[in-house]
This record gives C-alpha cells, structure tokens and sequence, in this order.
C-alpha cells in the first residue's frame, strides 16, 4: 500500500489538519493516511505542547469516522526528540509491505534543509507539500519526487484554538465537537 505519513505536534488537531488528510487520501497517490502524534518537535518550542497522552486521544477522536486515516503510534517508541528521517526509516523497517510519503506543510518545506537529514528523505521517499496560508513554494523548483497538492488553504492554526480557550471564547468549530468536547472536559488550555 501507499501510505502518506503526516507527522506533528497536533497542538491541538483542528479541521485544517482533516480537510488536508481527507483531501491527499481523495487526490493524492496514497491508500491510507497516518497521522502520528510527535512527542518533542527539535524546531520547535514546547512550552504550550500538551502531554502526548492528550494530543494522541483528539487524533483518535478526531478520525474515528474516517476509513482512511489512521493513528500512527511509532513515534513515542523512538528516542526524543523526533527526526523524521528516524521516523520513516523505523516505519520502512515495520512496515516492509508499504511505501511512505511525507506529508509536510510549505512553511516546513521552506525550512526542509535544516531538517536532520534531509537528503537522506529527499533521495528516498516522495514528499507531498501542502500550501499553507503566507508560504509560496514554486512548483518548478521543486525536486523529483516533491510535488506540491493543490489542498485548500485553510487559515486555522492550533495557536489560535489555543488562544481561543485561554480568553474563554472558544472557536469550537475550528475542531471536531468530539475533540472541542475532550479540551472542555480536561479543562485544556486554560
């Protein structure tokens, strides 16, 4: 099987992150899509990063109701922090009978190269980028094996869900009712 591999903090997961999943497992070269949960990104700071046990239960909320889309666990059984280069080569290792693309967002294609490894990804997996509002990426600079889908932007960002629920007006349709549903119950990002 083709299987898209979409890493990231989810911080929290938000209809963005699924009208992008929806959209690549539709139109994309891919059987299934595999969000997984990623416990310490080395680019960013995590000082407002829930504990995983949290991100990982609004993913499984979150694409229940999708056939496509499954929680991918392998990376809180790697060492932290998470180098995706690690990452694919522990699924390949796992998982011999599939091929992985890595679904990536064009504000981390413009910062690709300082990702770990990077050439290594490059040379051997295919890399699907998806626009993101204030990023422009040239098609026809891209590599082989990177290609650009034509997903809709969505102008959602998990800082601005998080921030939402700190000012006590949440933007509850900015996620699904069962994971907006889990922040008020565990009184998240209060």
């Amino acid at each position: 099987m083709e299987i898209g591999f979409f890493g990231g903090s989810f911080n929290p997961i938000h209809i963005g992150h699924l009208v992008i999943a929806e959209y690549l497992c539709n139109n994309a070269d891919i059987d299934e899509l595999w969000i997984s949960v990623t416990p310490k990104n080395p680019l960013k700071a995590d000082s407002t990063l829930l504990d995983e046990k949290h991100r990982i239960e609004m993913v499984k909320r979150a694409i229940e109701h999708f056939d496509n889309i499954k929680y991918c666990d392998i990376e809180l059984s790697l060492p932290i922090p998470s180098y995706t280069a690690n990452t694919l080569r522990e699924l390949c290792k796992r998982y011999p009978e599939h091929n992985f693309s890595l679904i990536i967002g064009a504000d981390n294609w413009v910062i690709f190269d300082k990702w770990r490894e990077y050439d290594f990804i490059l040379k051997n997996f295919k890399i699907i980028i998806y626009p993101r509002p204030g990023f422009v990426i040239d098609k026809e600079s891209l590599p082989n094996r990177v290609t650009l889908c034509n997903t809709p932007e969505i102008g959602i960002s998990s800082t601005m869900i998080r921030d939402s629920f700190k000012s006590g007006k949440p933007m509850l349709s900015y996620t699904t009712k069962e994971v907006s549903d889990y922040i008020i119950e565990k009184n998240l990002f209060i």
